[in-house]
């Protein structure tokens, strides 16, 4: 008995607890995934693990700790997103804006960054390994023309 009432704490003590802003960050993962837009969203810490978001408007977007590894960003427009701290492991961003956009701490293994734009963005602590950087003003040590 005593390890049914454990378990059944266990199972609703995240529903218990969660956030009331939990039903918000839904509805605004569901906007995105059916509009292709979500500007000035909290997307902060959302799964968007394989999302295809082809041409996707984030701009001003709160992605913060965000999983978007594996994730499809052609031509995405980020913008003056935040994006601190964001797994981008596998994820696809050609022709994207990443114009004036906090990408420090954000994991890029294995990651396709072809002429992407990050005039203005912050890079520090990025994790690259791996990634296939072209035409694009980031890099390993030496300067980008």
């Amino acid at each position: 008995m005593n390890r049914t009432i454990i378990a059944t704490l266990l199972i609703t003590a995240p529903l218990i607890f969660a956030s009331p802003s939990r039903a918000d960050d839904l509805r605004q993962v569901k906007q995105l995934l059916t509009t292709g837009a979500c500007m000035g969203c909290d997307l902060t810490q959302v799964n968007l693990s394989g999302a295809h978001l082809i041409g996707a408007d984030l701009r001003d977007a709160n992605l913060a700790g965000a999983n978007l590894s594996e994730a499809n960003l052609e031509g995405a427009d980020l913008t003056g997103a935040n994006l601190r701290g964001a797994n981008l492991t596998g994820a696809i961003l050609t022709n994207a804006s990443l114009v004036s956009t906090n990408l420090n701490k954000a994991n890029f293994t294995q990651a396709l960054l072809y002429d992407v734009d990050v005039k203005g963005a912050l890079m520090s602590d990025l994790n690259l390994t791996n990634a296939q950087i072209f035409n694009t003003g980031i890099s390993v040590g030496g300067e980008y023309p």
